[in-house]
């Protein structure tokens, strides 16, 4: 079998829907396989898959076990060369998958394609990335960002080389990327460590460690329309996205490094506390302030667990922080 299309998927059955429609037209031309991995979704997605698409391969979790655990699932069970792992809210156009084996098949010391992925309007979405450096940690998707000095993001994005051309980069994000079967069998699968967020970018980093090549295609296009299932809770998305950094860097750069990290990302919560206190003091849009406040504060408990284990257990060096 050429390729197994693994897509992971949590109470987003309008967009899961869509996204196997257009695997399923994607597929011509290949000997392929669906495999959906529902992570407890509460919509009746497993019925509705069972319904419109009597093909897939489904896996049902009694519980939402994450987006790295849920690919492994899935992974553990396809049949093909290549396993294609396909955000729910996406759509696969044209001939991009066939294309992206037909690459991967002439280049042999590729283990990872990832393609084009465009905004609903037909605009590029940024997906092509560089190793991150402290800086780029202190400054991506942190309320620093807007001031942080261009050549940091601009290195980080890749925005220094065009993105209509083949090329070979550190990392591709993990909405759409076409793995080789012998790249999971030499290097391991997601880590589990991971619940989502920066598994994709821990996963290149050990594919490439290990000696192959991460390549951006974009004669391959998807359509991605992005965060359907993580904004469903602002909190678990806030503190699964800081805690999977903090687990990079550990990971990657030592305890210093990730600890350094999360004080500063947790110095940036309790300051958002602060103002959103000092608003709703003043009688500025309460219920939302008080919202806002339990949901870092919330992100503060998990950053703390993160950035600096055991910290908060017995005869782990005084009192703890917990």
């Amino acid at each position: 079998m050429d390729v197994s299309v693994i897509v992971v998927s949590w109470n987003v059955w309008g967009w899961l829907a869509r996204c196997l429609a257009s695997v399923r037209e994607a597929l011509r031309g290949l000997r392929g396989e669906i495999i959906v991995v529902d992570n407890a979704s509460t919509d009746g997605t497993p019925e509705r898959v069972r319904e419109a698409f009597p093909e897939v391969r489904l896996l049902v979790n009694p519980v939402n076990r994450g987006f790295p655990a849920a690919n492994n699932q899935g992974m553990a069970i396809a049949r093909g060369r290549y396993f294609f792992l396909l955000n729910p809210d996406t759509e696969v156009l044209g001939r991009a998958l066939v294309d992206l084996v037909a690459y991967a098949d002439a280049h042999p010391d590729v283990g990872v394609v990832g393609p084009q992925l465009l905004n609903p309007d037909g605009t590029v979405q940024s997906s092509r990335r560089r190793f991150p450096t402290f800086w780029t940690a202190l400054f991506e998707s942190t309320w620093w960002q807007p001031w942080a000095p261009p050549r940091i993001l601009q290195h980080y994005y890749v925005l220094d080389r065009p993105d209509d051309v083949v090329q070979e980069v550190d990392w591709v994000t993990g909405a759409a990327m076409l793995v080789r079967r012998e790249v999971v069998e030499r290097v391991g699968p997601m880590d589990e460590g991971f619940f989502m967020y920066a598994e994709e970018l821990d996963w290149c980093r050990r594919i490439r460690g290990a000696g192959w090549r991460v390549v951006y295609y974009p004669l391959a296009q998807v359509i991605h329309y992005g965060g359907r299932s993580s904004d469903q809770v602002p909190a678990l998305q806030h503190l699964a996205f800081q805690r999977s950094k903090i687990r990079y860097w550990r990971k990657h750069h030592g305890r210093g490094a990730a600890a350094l990290l999360g004080a500063f990302l947790i110095g940036q919560y309790l300051w958002q506390i602060g103002l959103e206190g000092g608003k709703a003091l003043l009688g500025h849009r309460r219920a939302m302030r008080r919202e806002r406040i339990r949901i870092y504060r919330e992100v503060v408990r998990g950053l703390l667990q993160e950035a600096f284990p055991g910290a908060g257990k017995k005869g782990a060096g005084g009192g703890g922080v917990l």
